[in-house]
């Protein structure tokens, strides 16, 4: 590990514990920033709820740490839209935001989308398949926003069980992301979640990075973000223990394939060839196989986008 990294370990990965809820509220106050928390979801009403009344009780009826929560449903079949308005979300269809541009299938493209439904300062994105969810995730993240100024984004860092095999979750982060990170991108090896759901970041930021449409999201906005502001710009806080729900091998595969694809666009920004995987699943006659195209598409940085220069401009 680089030197640079040992020491950014030691002074900019912290427990959610470093920083009591007094002190954030009180930075929050002194600098009056706002926070906005962000849910992206797709058929999650049976957690989404609870995480939404979970972070209104906790963080906007008990103090005033979060100014307002956004889901952003892209394309629910279910009831999530319905449960997350009920538990005191504001609930907007990712299809209604920036009508002129197509939307397309993504966490990426949601993400993206959020910026112009929000106002906050600081833009906190938590996944919506999370159970047994704390607070902490949200506070923990947004806390050395509030309180350094030369902190732009914090990832959460926590452990994934498998079922109950401690730590056995996040196959992609150790199979794909961690090898690409630690082979091209060094100073991005102290993370331990890099491509974990939960994260914060001053809207400032945010509004600069181009948006992978896809699964590489996360993958993309940490080393586009290195590249903009450096490393000791970013940060990261131990927020205990995150379960949710599991996806087969296969999706993990086209997961794995996507993240592939945004670090290879990253690494040689030329005129590549739009990719496939082809995986196999068997069938009456055998293994079949079965072919996806891998996200390759990317959204600008959203300040470029006139309707965020006029919302803005207002």
């Amino acid at each position: 590990m680089l030197e640079e990294v040992e020491r950014w370990l030691s002074t900019r990965s912290w427990s959610v514990t470093d920083r009591p809820l007094h002190q954030i509220l009180a930075a929050k106050q002194r600098t009056g920033q706002s926070v906005s928390v962000v849910l992206p979801a797709l058929n999650e009403e049976e957690t989404v709820g609870d995480i939404v009344a979970i972070i209104r009780h906790d963080l906007m009826q008990q103090v005033p740490l979060v100014d307002e929560i956004v889901v952003v449903d892209s394309g629910s079949t279910d009831r999530t839209s319905q449960v997350a308005a009920a538990a005191g979300a504001t609930v907007v269809h990712r299809d209604r935001i920036l009508p002129r541009v197509p939307t397309v299938p993504g966490k990426g493209e949601v993400l993206w989308r959020s910026l112009l439904v929000t106002r906050g300062d600081i833009v906190c994105f938590v996944d919506a398949d999370l159970r047994e969810f704390s607070s902490d995730f949200v506070s923990g993240i947004v806390g050395p926003l509030l309180t350094d100024p030369d902190v732009h984004l914090v990832k959460a860092m926590y452990d994934r069980p498998l079922g109950s095999a401690a730590g056995q979750g996040g196959r992609v982060t150790e199979l794909m992301a961690r090898p690409l990170l630690n082979m091209h991108w060094p100073q991005l090896a102290g993370f331990v979640q890099p491509l974990g759901g939960e994260y914060a970041a001053r809207r400032s930021l945010l509004e600069q990075l181009p948006f992978p449409v896809g699964y590489g999201v996360e993958l993309g906005m940490l080393v586009d973000a290195l590249h903009l502001v450096g490393l000791d710009a970013l940060a990261q806080v131990d927020v205990g223990v995150r379960k949710h729900r599991h996806q087969d091998g296969q999706a993990l595969g086209r997961m794995a394939a996507a993240i592939y694809r945004t670090a290879q666009l990253r690494l040689a920004r030329g005129h590549l060839i739009r990719p496939s995987l082809t995986q196999f699943e068997r069938g009456e006659d055998g293994f079949e196989p079965r072919t996806y195209s891998v996200d390759t598409e990317e959204r600008p940085p959203m300040v470029e986008i006139a309707e965020y220069q006029e919302r803005t401009a207002a």
